[in-house]
């Protein structure tokens, strides 16, 4: 081509530099190498967060000027001294093996290319770090979301009552968090913001955080509930909305693919937030309304075996719609969607991250009550939904016919749906990912499944959950090198949209539409590979996943962030700029609020610190923190932080309202609060034990307790 220029984004690592020529090497993920040259006008910077805004974290120290002059001359015997300064500014900032992203220009003219960078910017000041990898990163990053998206609702309000969430929640917010005429509330885009707050007090132990859920949780329950006329079964509202002196109530889903139906996605979401807060509170007010909406999916959603009825055919799995008039999944109102009788990706796998694993990790190990029968049989059932999904997505969801994506759409009988509404026959990258990073989390808690019954001498156990365990370990990383080769962009980093299952136009990829980013798909990548580099046994894969990881946490945070805004965008073109046209310059929505971006920054921080070998001198335990209830009947805490390997994580302090008290079992992550105070603070800290190099808990403490001469360790002792 002839006189073509193009802005064009890459991301790699350095292979090799040549200061006198003024350019370097870089290496993609794709294994090819582009020549950068720099000029005059090429600028460097260090990755910034979520706040910083003008604020440069770019620590990089001045190389030796002996090196400088050994390398390029001195300045006062150069002509273009502007040139020698950026081939100073070079020395500087580059080096072999940095990981940078370069935003330049490719010019092409006849047989010559020449790609320019006109900003490079780097993951971190030291070599071989990288910014989100760093203790901090994420709360920063959790704190400034909640705290802008309560201020945008809320203003100035630091406490919160339902009346607050009844007159000024509002799902959809615009570009700058103001309101738009669309002031509809939908209940499960509200039960993801509760997700947001009650991780965020999680990470931070904000006040206000909490104060918020609180609110929000009542609200959510008394405005969005419907109990079934024997009070045995809780469904969910779609929505509310003002209109004139009143709220109509909105019984049906008003989005295009659900509308009139009972999508059971949505009903699901609407345990997202009240499962968290729960994990948070151990609100047993609320912990009725999770079980009665689970009873729900049991009884209208769940295809099992039913005399009588040829619509249930026993092949397990969930139907993916009900009609709210009859409440079954074979009703001809469900033809204008085309989801009658029908499963899919939402109705199986989503029960995985939206409420099981987060209740399963609060009553497994089962609480000490005087209701233990009760837990028992609640743990029970949640084994079941959580073995049930996972069994049907190994079962069906595999990718066949040369295909990498898996499965997401089926008929009742788990033949595969390829003809449904947007669908076709078309794979969600961030789908596959997410399968990915949810069958990781579940082999995980099978592993302790399995040392329990190792310990009770029960084989038939053992030998069940050590085969689901592996199964799910090696679909897992099936899956998350299927996405290397179609779904990861290797040039820039982050994961594309939709693609064709089958492409036909002689390539590797085909785009189902453009070649854009979703918000919520990079989270699942980033998860999935951080989470995927911590198991198997070939060192090369591992290590492959989490340069995988770290290109995707990059993207994440290089282009998804709004630093004028302090939120996320929903969308990015393949290059990282934002779109913001139509509903993707919403703030709030159907899909982004205060969920995925949320459950990013919880669950990142906490892969990252327990699996990621973060070098000498790095801190490596990290604190959660949780406010339960008083409740005489309810006699321990469980606070596993996720689902966790024995042998990934051990307790090593705990302090209740700032006093430390003994534990009785560094293993058992279960805390006695018997004799907890009104509204305590209880603070957990974790420290990970799986990985090659790790400090001591003596270290750590050594570290962490010597403050301007005080031990504090020692002054809570006294206390």
């Amino acid at each position: 081509m002839k006189l073509y220029h193009s802005t064009m984004t890459i991301m790699g690592e350095v292979d090799s530099l040549d200061v006198t020529e003024g350019s370097f090497s870089l290496k993609l993920l794709t294994g090819d190498l582009i020549s950068v040259h720099i000029s005059k006008t090429t600028s460097y910077e260090v990755l910034r967060n979520v706040g910083d805004g003008d604020t440069r974290r770019d620590r990089v120290e001045d190389p030796d000027q002996s090196l400088v002059e050994e390398k390029i001359g001195k300045r006062s015997e150069v002509s273009d001294k502007s040139f020698w300064d950026a081939k100073r500014q070079l020395l500087k900032y580059i080096m072999p093996d940095l990981m940078v992203c370069i935003q330049g220009v490719s010019s092409n003219h006849n047989d010559i290319v020449i790609y320019s960078a006109r900003r490079v910017v780097l993951m971190h000041s030291e070599p071989n770090n990288y910014g989100w990898e760093e203790s901090h990163w994420w709360l920063q990053q959790i704190n400034i979301l909640f705290e802008q998206w309560l201020d945008a609702l809320f203003e100035t309000r630091r406490e919160f009552t339902e009346d607050d969430f009844a007159e000024f929640y509002r799902t959809n917010l615009d570009l700058l968090g103001g309101t738009t005429n669309d002031v509809t509330q939908e209940c499960a885009t509200m039960s993801r913001f509760l997700y947001g707050l009650s991780s965020a007090y999680l990470l931070t132990g904000n006040e206000r955080s909490l104060a918020a859920a609180r609110a929000c949780s009542k609200y959510l329950i008394n405005a969005f509930s419907s109990p079934s006329h024997d009070g045995e079964y809780i469904t969910w509202k779609f929505g509310r909305v003002k209109d004139g002196t009143s709220t109509k109530e909105i019984i049906g889903s008003l989005n295009p693919d659900d509308r009139g139906t009972f999508a059971l996605y949505e009903q699901i979401y609407a345990l997202s937030g009240l499962t968290q807060y729960f994990r948070v509170t151990q609100d047993t007010w609320v912990l009725g309304y999770i079980i009665r909406t689970i009873s729900a999916f049991e009884q209208f959603y769940l295809d099992e075996e039913r005399p009588d009825d040829t619509c249930f055919t026993g092949k397990g799995g969930y139907f993916s719609h009900i009609d709210p008039v009859t409440m079954r999944p074979d009703s001809p109102s469900l033809d204008a969607t085309g989801n009658r009788e029908k499963k899919n990706w939402n109705s199986i796998g989503d029960h995985i991250p939206a409420y099981l694993i987060n209740l399963l990790v609060s009553i497994d190990p089962l609480p000490e009550s005087d209701q233990d029968d009760s837990w028992a049989r609640l743990r029970d059932l949640c084994r079941k939904i959580l073995d049930d999904c996972v069994t049907n997505i190994l079962d069906h969801f595999a990718p066949e016919d040369g295909t990498k994506f898996v499965n997401e759409r089926f008929h009742k009988d788990w033949s595969y749906d390829t003809t449904w509404g947007w669908q076709q026959n078309r794979g969600i990258v961030g789908h596959n990912l997410k399968i990915s990073w949810n069958l990781t989390r579940c082999a995980h808690y099978y592993h302790r499944l399995i040392a329990e019954a190792k310990q009770t001498g029960d084989q038939d156990t053992e030998s069940k959950y050590a085969d689901l365990a592996q199964r799910c370990y090696d679909f897992s990383r099936q899956i998350g090198r299927n996405m290397k080769e179609v779904g990861v962009d290797l040039v820039r980093g982050g994961i594309f949209d939709a693609l064709e299952r089958t492409p036909s136009n002689n390539m590797p990829v085909e785009f189902s539409w453009g070649s854009s980013k979703d918000f919520w798909q990079q989270e699942q990548a980033i998860l999935a590979y951080y989470i995927m580099h911590g198991i198997g046994s070939d060192e090369q894969e591992k290590a492959d996943f989490l340069k995988l990881a770290r290109f995707c946490a990059a993207f994440w945070n290089l282009f998804f962030i709004d630093q004028d805004n302090r939120k996320i965008y929903f969308r990015t073109t393949e290059t990282g700029e934002p779109i913001i046209k139509g509903q993707h310059g919403i703030q709030g929505g159907h899909a982004i609020a205060g969920y995925h971006a949320f459950e990013l920054n919880y669950l990142a921080h906490l892969y990252i610190r327990t699996y990621v070998e973060r070098g000498e001198g790095k801190l490596d335990s990290f604190v959660l923190y949780y406010r339960p209830n008083k409740n005489k009947s309810i006699r321990t805490l469980n606070v596993m932080p996720d689902f966790f390997r024995p042998g990934d994580l051990k307790i090593i302090n705990v302090k209740i309202n700032g006093v430390v008290i003994p534990i009785k079992n560094q293993h058992l992550f279960q805390i006695d609060i018997s004799a907890l105070p009104e509204d305590s603070v209880i603070m957990v800290e974790y420290l990970p034990m799986g990985r090659s190099h790790v400090q001591t808990e003596d270290e750590v403490k050594a570290a962490r307790t010597k403050t301007a001469g005080i031990d504090v360790s020692q002054m809570y002792k006294a206390l």
